[in-house]
């Protein structure tokens, strides 16, 4: 664990940090606990004597030079446990005249510490951490680790020391972790926003930047109270004058960190590191107040709750919210901002990315409902579409009328007017959709929410919603009071929608496809659509909904005289779709796993309701994680498991995806890469962790092999 100063805690506040630290790692409860029983040797013995930490290269950005801090008249744990505010190892490092490195003050030592740190990480073949002692002049190397770096750092260190001839391309990938590539696409300030903030005098302090990224949030002085602030969806940066291990769950929750004392090996910089987070440490011109709750600093009075913002990578606090602008990364790839060759850290992504899409198996799509979202994913290196949700376009403008108008119809002559509206502006997305994504495919799911969630819920917008509609109060009341379900989540919704009012199908269908002809007619693209039915439980559905489809292709293609290749296939998202996928199988061409809802369904809970006992539940070890966002392979895992099987025992060229939040968490796509999927499918940012996550499947396969 990240060292820390000895404290005088009871043994259950021991446990409780010991706890708290395993789970965030994932380390099992059963596991020992290592002592080391050595002679010691001193650095408090005079002027002579001193201590120190020091980094092979630089942690925070990957830099290949010696990184660290030491202190004079001291003992290891006065420099890691932020009590003293250390000395920079070598001249880059200072940060004022006033500081002394251990490089001037005294430079035999320096030499002789460069020196073994070279050794060690050559025979290591990676970045070491490593604590020294100089006890009356000689050195001492007292133990040495990998060390923790930032995704940024991570990714620089392991593409370099491929470059050196140290490690190779897959053992580069193996030593990142997936998450890590958040970090590098991590928002930065807007730099005007930044500029106009240290004009108006807004930036009212520095300290070390400990971790990356930037962000802003309300200041919280108490790790609990972070706690409750961000289960209530608040930005919060915790603010303390030192962390301790007692403070990790509330570190893991907040935005950022902000520490008034510590340097770059402290307590709060290795763990902020380890987490990812932002975090500005040492910044020494604070003065906190935890009784008033409130802070000082150069004149300037902060109270808890108000906004301040920090920079991860430069040091800097500054009062208030500021805009943040994308990452590096996004700027060559999307913004366009920058050239390739001017961002060293794009060019470090790229390489990693070629080496990852040489490794991996499983091809990666995205889930978009817009053009934006599909032109990041593309730029991200996206393959495909693996969801489409159409019902995100029916909540927009004017589309939401029409909606209505359909729902409260008396009679399918009605809806299929309301309908006829609403098919033109779906053409049209789809159009765009197609343009950007070209000859790849793109998933389409028919309409999947029960119905009312496109009306209103209290009497002042039933009322509102009533006049514009052109009906009274009390019939629109009555409308949505008639949809109110129970259990909407197991209701009305789904191909259930498609199968009472074939109408909706038909009309998707027909944007779909019109969508498709007139792109390739107009502009001689060949579109590739796959249409998938949701929610489905028994072949008959499938059956039913698939001969709507077809028919309506059938007669689009005829009146435009012109064909295009489709798809038709299903969502496995409840445990009877995977257990007779060998008779859905039948009517679809593909799967697609839904394990959001395979979830909720396999285990009988809802994912809006569960975390009213979720944290009881980890806490006792009923359950080892939360299963909304790391894939259940012992439970959903069986059944998608089972659905392949079975489903491919029909149809050999079943083509098997996934298409819920888990195709972005990395052990989930590992999972789906170990039973034979052909794809996962995520949101635009976790495209690149998905990746990577896939190539590091597919280096531990032919390990084992």
């Amino acid at each position: 664990p990240p060292r820390s100063t000895p404290s005088n805690s009871s043994a259950a506040s021991d446990v409780y940090k010991r706890q708290a630290y395993r789970k965030l790692n994932d380390i099992p409860d059963d596991l020992g606990t290592a002592v080391n029983v050595q002679t010691m040797v001193f650095g408090n013995m005079g002027p002579d004597s001193g201590t120190g930490v020091v980094f092979t290269r630089n942690p925070a950005t990957g830099e290949n030079h010696i990184y660290g801090e030491y202190l004079m008249n001291a003992q290891g744990e006065d420099v890691v446990a932020g009590i003293r505010t250390p000395q920079p190892i070598n001249r880059r490092q200072k940060a004022s005249p006033q500081e002394v490195s251990l490089e001037e003050a005294m430079p035999e030592v320096y030499k002789e510490l460069e020196h073994y740190c070279k050794v060690l990480e050559r025979h290591f073949r990676d970045m070491q951490d490593v604590e020294f002692t100089i006890q009356r002049g000689k050195l001492f190397i007292l133990q040495t680790r990998s060390g923790k770096r930032t995704g940024l750092a991570a990714l620089r260190i392991a593409v370099d020391m491929v470059t050196e001839g140290l490690i190779d391309e897959e053992e580069a990938l193996m030593r990142i972790e997936p998450e890590q590539l958040n970090q590098l696409l991590r928002p930065v300030f807007d730099p005007e926003e930044k500029e106009k903030a240290r004009k108006e005098g807004r930036v009212v302090a520095k300290g070390l930047p400990a971790g990356p990224g930037a962000t802003s949030g309300h200041v919280v002085f108490f790790p609990s109270e972070v706690e409750e602030r961000t289960a209530k969806g608040e930005e919060v940066i915790l603010v303390r004058v030192e962390t301790s291990p007692e403070d990790i769950r509330g570190m893991s929750a907040a935005q950022g960190i902000l520490t008034a004392r510590g340097g770059m090996t402290s307590h709060a910089a290795l763990v902020a590191r380890q987490m990812g987070k932002v975090c500005v440490v040492g910044c020494e011109a604070l003065r906190i107040d935890y009784k008033n709750r409130h802070l000082e600093v150069n004149g300037r009075l902060i109270r808890e709750g108000d906004y301040i913002s920090i920079d991860g990578s430069t040091g800097e606090v500054i009062l208030g919210k500021l805009k943040t602008r994308p990452s590096e990364v996004l700027e060559v790839l999307v913004e366009k901002r920058l050239k390739p060759e001017e961002s060293q850290s794009y060019q470090i992504y790229h390489k990693l990315m070629q080496w990852a899409d040489r490794k991996r198996k499983l091809r990666v799509r995205v889930n978009a409902d817009r053009p934006e979202q599909a032109s990041l994913a593309l730029a991200l290196g996206a393959e495909g579409i693996g969801l489409c949700r159409t019902e995100h376009m029916f909540f927009e403008g004017e589309r939401i009328y029409a909606m209505r108008e359909m729902i409260i119809a008396q009679d399918p002559e009605s809806r299929r007017e309301a309908l006829d509206k609403l098919l033109p502006m779906q053409r049209e997305d789809f159009k765009a959709i197609f343009r950007v994504m070209r000859d790849l495919p793109v998933t389409i799911r028919t309409l999947d929410p029960p119905l009312h969630e496109f009306l209103p819920h209290s009497d002042d917008e039933i009322a509102q919603v009533a006049e514009r509609m052109g009906i009274s109060f009390d019939e629109l009341k009555a409308k949505v009071e008639s949809l109110r379900e129970a259990n909407p989540m197991l209701g009305h919704r789904g191909c259930r929608l498609g199968i009472v009012y074939p109408e909706i199908t038909r009309m998707q269908a027909r944007a779909i496809f019109e969508a498709a002809c007139e792109v390739k007619l107009e502009e001689g693209i060949e579109v590739h659509p796959e249409i998938m039915i949701p929610l489905v439980g028994h072949v008959e559905e499938l059956r039913d909904q698939r001969r709507i489809v077809d028919e309506v292709a059938k007669e689009v293609f005829a009146r435009y005289g012109v064909e295009v290749p489709y798809k038709v296939g299903t969502m496995i998202e409840i445990p009877r779709g995977a257990l007779t996928a060998d008779e859905i199988a039948q009517q679809a061409e593909f799967f697609s796993f839904g394990t959001n809802d395979l979830t909720q369904t396999t285990y009988g809970i809802s994912r809006d309701d569960v975390g009213k006992f979720l944290r009881a539940y980890v806490e006792k070890g009923i359950w080892d994680f939360d299963p909304f966002v790391k894939l259940d392979t012992k439970g959903v895992g069986q059944l998608m498991m089972l659905a392949v099987e079975k489903g491919r025992e029909v149809r050999a060229d079943l083509k098997v995806g996934i298409c819920g939040e888990h195709g972005g968490e990395p052990s989930s796509v590992k999972f789906c890469h170990s039973i034979g999927l052909d794809y996962v499918s995520c949101s635009p940012l976790r495209i690149p962790i998905a990746k990577l996550a896939a190539a590091q499947a597919a280096i531990e396969e032919n390990g084992k092999k």
